[in-house]
């Protein structure tokens, strides 16, 4: 990417010199070393929109489900789990979930260039000392912001990673780092953000807003054994930035006529038009649907990713939802009448899945897009082309950690106030009497906290990370996913994703002596 960027940009500059003497009269772009490239804040604004656009393209067709599968909150769908065995694995963690499984490799390559390329921007912009608000600040403080973002998810899937930084590549080389020392250079990251993020920015960029609750997960979710997580710290960086938002309507959170509300704090922007598609419902939406309607029913699609029981399901059914908490019908399809129609299993019966047929089954609704459907008037007629935006960062994900913080600060009354703020929004703004969490011990908030991040994030990309930092990966999944229960292989070891055998090939500090252990 770096030589992609110099040769263009070079290119570019030497079309538009003044004339020929005066050109030749310039120090050859082509001849820049990385020290001047990425100290030049034109040329760092390219590259880190390049970075952008690569960032959101992580959330978009089937590679963006792929840490939802394998949790109690998302499963993969039962024709997925019976004609794909190396996929399955995701969700069975059986032998198939290996160093070889082709989707971890690729959740791990495609944030790594990233990161990188990140990192040289840090390293050229952070030479020298940057002026507070001016534009290498802000493009410092974004570039700080991505790495930390990437490296958070990377060091909460696999664990130990490398550190992506030039200033000491002699020193560190590829080799995998102790955890310590990650989510260390993972805080550094977001605090360098935090300080230098503008508070304003373009739709889909960061913000002083976004690395402040940034940095309050990471403190939150680092390992117990670093000696970094510090719940006091995680709450100071949410107060930080909770007041510049606000709560809007639930359902306008995933309406697209209403992107980028007052409540997002980091939004991907995508439109129903390729190449700025993200393709997701052409992933999760029902097969029957599909084989019944055809592409153009917009929530038609091929059950890549759908809810387990306990997510679509009622208190009283042995599930999550509570009567009357409207998210319930924003966030999850359970009727599936089309302009009076109603869809059957006839046309897939022919796949034999026994018991196991789910497509009617509840699906995730917050990725339908309506403009995608034939019936409008954009003739569009493919929901391959679906296009909301992504919520990334929003601020009633900030008030769930925040009151997490609180409770574990022993200040459970605070918190209980805060988690009734945003269940007042799930009932209309008036919350019920009986719906109002009341004083509980430490504990109880502890597991009630959880579902009420499942009710309110359900399938944003959360529920790993939460399980994950909570200790409670392996118990929860293999209670409440079908097809784990099932297969009844999950181990703790599965916490983690193996690191990828390409990887262990490629990169000569990484062997497979480095594996995370229980893989092969």
């Amino acid at each position: 990417m770096k030589s992609t960027i110099k040769w263009t940009l070079a290119a570019g500059i030497a079309m538009f010199s003044a004339s020929c003497s005066n050109f030749l009269d310039e120090k050859s772009l082509t001849r820049l070393d990385e020290g001047q490239v990425y100290s030049d804040v034109n040329l760092v604004e390219t590259s880190l929109k390049g970075i952008y656009a690569n960032w959101k393209g992580i959330r978009t067709d089937e590679q963006g489900l792929i840490p939802m599968m394998g949790t109690d909150e998302t499963q993969q769908g039962a024709l997925q789990m019976k004609s794909d065995a190396s996929k399955g694995g995701l969700d069975r963690f059986d032998g198939n979930l290996n160093s070889s499984q082709g989707h971890i490799t690729n959740q791990w390559n495609i944030r790594w260039p990233m990161v990188t390329e990140a990192a040289k921007i840090v390293k050229g912009l952070g030479a020298n000392p940057v002026e507070s608000g001016s534009r290498e600040a802000k493009l410092l403080g974004e570039a700080s912001f991505i790495r930390g973002f990437l490296d958070f998810q990377l060091a909460m899937y696999w664990g130990e990673i490398p550190i992506s930084d030039p200033d000491r590549a002699s020193e560190i080389g590829g080799h995998r780092q102790p955890l310590k020392d990650v989510w260390a250079f993972i805080i550094a990251d977001l605090q360098r953000a935090a300080d230098n993020c503008p508070k304003t920015n373009d739709p889909g960029r960061a913000t002083s807003g976004a690395a402040w609750m940034m940095l309050g997960k990471a403190y939150m979710s680092a390992p117990v054994s670093t000696g970094l997580r510090d719940f006091a710290k995680a709450a100071a960086c949410f107060e930080k930035m909770m007041g510049d938002y606000s709560l809007v309507p639930y359902k306008n959170l995933f309406d697209y006529a209403t992107p980028n509300t007052a409540e997002a704090v980091l939004e991907f922007q995508f439109s129903p038009v390729y190449p700025n598609n993200n393709k997701i419902q052409f992933q999760i939406g029902s097969r029957a649907v599909q084989a019944f309607f055809g592409d153009g029913c917009y929530y038609s699609g091929y059950d890549k990713l759908v809810p387990t029981h306990y997510a679509y399901s009622s208190v009283d059914s042995g599930g999550v939802w509570e009567p009357g908490d409207q998210r319930r019908f924003e966030a999850i399809r359970y009727d599936f009448t089309y302009y009076g129609e109603v869809p059957n299993l006839d046309p897939l019966k022919w796949e034999d899945l026994g018991n196991d047929y789910d497509e009617l089954l509840p699906h995730v609704k917050k990725y339908e897009d309506f403009r995608t459907d034939k019936h409008t008037e954009n003739k569009i007629n493919n929901m391959w082309n679906s296009g909301k935006n992504i919520p990334v960062l929003r601020l009633a994900d900030a008030k769930l950690s925040y009151a997490e913080c609180l409770n574990e600060l022993n200040r459970g009354a605070e918190a209980i106030i805060v988690v009734n703020e945003v269940r007042a929004r799930a009932w209309g703004g008036v919350l019920p009497e009986d719906k109002k969490w009341k004083a509980m011990s430490q504990d109880a908030f502890r597991t009630a906290i959880l579902d009420e991040r499942m009710r309110e994030l359900f399938a944003e990309d959360w529920r790993r990370i939460d399980l994950i930092r909570t200790g409670k990966y392996v118990e929860l999944v293999k209670a409440r996913n079908k097809w784990t229960k099932q297969s009844g292989t999950i181990q703790e070891f599965n916490t983690l994703f193996p690191i990828p055998d390409t990887e262990m090939k490629l990169n000569p500090d990484i062997t497979p002596a480095d594996q995370n252990p229980g893989y092969r």
